[in-house]
């Protein structure tokens, strides 16, 4: 469907799910940041 075999596909799945869990790691990090510095409560 997209031109990738499945081995492909299943790297590529693989990579992507490391830098997914990457970036929300990132975004929750930066999250808690914001929410130390200026609570709203």
């Amino acid at each position: 469907m997209n031109g990738l075999t499945e081995q492909q596909a299943k790297e590529f799945h693989e990579q992507f799910k490391i830098t997914y869990t990457a970036f929300v790691g990132l975004a929750a990090l930066a999250h808690m940041m914001v929410l130390a510095a200026n609570p709203w409560f």
